[in-house]
């Protein structure tokens, strides 16, 4: 079973190392920047886990955030929330939903995880989510199996002035001017570092190795870099096993992957035990300008087992409550000694 062990100082997130190594990427494929095609409906009504917005990480499931979207004042769509991408993006089924009529000559340039690729686009006069709006803009038309039937993608990373709540037990997404009032009061805070391309950027250790990690609400699993991998291996007591993998992202390019248990991450105050990182020399880390500093992106793998987990881009802070919120602040007033331990 999981372990979670809070301390007035300290959350500690436990995921199932042999899950991870197993189904890792298992039923991700490459992604497709095709025609359109056959019209398709898009459900308005979604059921089941479709009806998820807020979908947490568990034993047999990775979580993701999705948003409810309008487009030229009609949904709302299915958006997945991609806080490592400031570019949004609408999918083939979507576009013809809605009539719209994709560029013939010109592309837009697509960077993913593994690779860029040259897209369609449209047009569309107005897109609202929450308190977002933007008018006139260009989303590249693209699918990708990683999109699990989402509509499309909702790049994060330029919402500067806004702030985004996700809180997976109550199944909560919401785009919002300022954080809530509990979550201040009551969320472990997390100064983020000045903004690069718009990403949300920590100061982090895996083991004794300084990194800079990405919060990827768009990623299915935590990724690192060459640069992490080597620095690991050159500390005697972080050796790896490794296991290899191919690695899809919203582009075709597929990339080779290197699966190795991580030592203990550390975002202070949060301390996150028994993940696993896919190590590769993946073509966003180049974007970013992060190809020879240790670096990694945490995925959803990691995000999706707290509790909540809320952005204030304006401020850069990052607020993450404890997936057993009231046990979580019981302890406040114990001795620092003390710990409440749940299996």
């Amino acid at each position: 079973m999981n372990n979670i062990v809070f301390s007035p100082r300290y959350l500690w997130c436990g995921l199932r190392s042999a899950f991870l190594l197993a189904t890792l990427f298992a039923a991700v494929g490459p992604a497709i920047a095709a025609p359109l095609g056959e019209a398709q409906a898009v459900p308005l009504a979604p059921t089941g886990t479709d009806a998820l917005f807020a979908s947490p990480t568990t034993h047999d499931h990775i979580g993701r955030v999705v948003v409810p979207v309008m487009v030229n004042g009609r949904g709302p769509y299915r958006f997945i929330v991609d806080t490592g991408a400031n570019r949004s993006t609408i999918s083939p089924r979507l576009v013809a939903a809605l009539g719209l009529k994709p560029s013939d000559e010109s592309t837009v340039a697509v960077n993913g995880i593994t690779g860029v690729a040259q897209a369609s686009f449209v047009t569309v006069d107005r897109l609202q989510a929450g308190d977002l709006t933007l008018d006139g803009t260009n989303l590249p038309v693209v699918w990708a199996s990683v999109m699990g039937g989402a509509d499309g993608i909702l790049g994060a990373a330029g919402l500067k002035e806004k702030s985004l709540m996700i809180d997976f037990q109550r199944n909560r997404v919401a785009i919002s001017r300022h954080i809530e009032t509990f979550t201040r009061s009551e969320g472990i805070k997390i100064h983020t570092l000045a903004p690069t391309h718009g990403l949300i950027t920590v100061e982090a250790k895996v083991g004794s190795v300084r990194v800079i990690a990405i919060i990827d609400t768009g990623s299915e699993r935590t990724l690192g870099n060459l640069a992490l991998r080597n620095a690991i291996k050159k500390t005697p007591s972080l050796g790896m096993l490794v296991q290899l993998t191919s690695v899809y992202g919203a582009t075709e390019e597929v990339e080779p992957g290197e699966i190795a248990a991580a030592p203990l991450i550390t975002i202070d105050p949060l301390h996150i035990s028994d993940v696993a990182i896919v190590y590769g020399d993946f073509h966003v880390f180049k974007v970013w300008g992060l190809r020879d500093t240790p670096a990694m992106i945490v995925g959803m793998d990691v995000l999706g087992t707290v509790a909540s987990l809320s952005i204030d881009f304006k401020n850069q802070d990052l607020y993450v409550t404890s997936v057993r919120e009231r046990n979580a602040f019981a302890v406040r007033s114990s001795s620092l000694g003390e710990s409440a331990q749940r299996k």
